[in-house]
């Protein structure tokens, strides 16, 4: 599992002062740099070195966000195929579930527009994240 604390700012809120349910995809995909790591470790996009794309994602949400409250995103392998892998994020501000959401990415190449088979090396990676509860 990864976990990082974001601290909402007043640009994430929404016209009722919780924060906009548009924002959980960038924050998620800011939880997601660790494992983007594991394939690109220089997370450059030049020269074809990035290799993920993006085929899937939902969000469920349970409870309200409110600004000036840390949130923790924890971030966990939830399923490895062939070619794409699952990725699942749970939100949690002061100790109470918020949001949940997942998002399907595909082991990719750009240059040749075809799906690339997860590496060994890469699934052994993957599978130390892998979601217990």
């Amino acid at each position: 599992m990864f976990e990082i604390v974001i601290t909402p700012g007043v640009h994430n809120t929404d016209g009722l002062g919780h924060i906009n349910n548009g924002v959980l995809a960038e924050w998620f995909e800011t939880a997601r740099t660790p494992i983007y790591k594991i394939f690109t470790p220089s997370l450059e996009f030049m020269n074809n070195q990035w290799q993920l794309i993006m085929v899937h994602s939902e969000y469920d949400f349970y409870n309200q966000i409110f600004f000036k409250r840390d949130v923790v995103i924890r971030t966990f392998i939830k399923k490895i195929g062939k070619t794409s892998f699952t990725v699942y994020h749970e939100l949690f501000q002061e100790n109470k579930k918020c949001a949940s959401g997942s998002v399907v990415l595909v082991y990719y190449d750009y240059a040749t527009e075809e799906n690339l088979d997860i590496t060994d090396e890469i699934r052994k990676k993957l599978k130390k994240h892998f979601y217990r509860y």
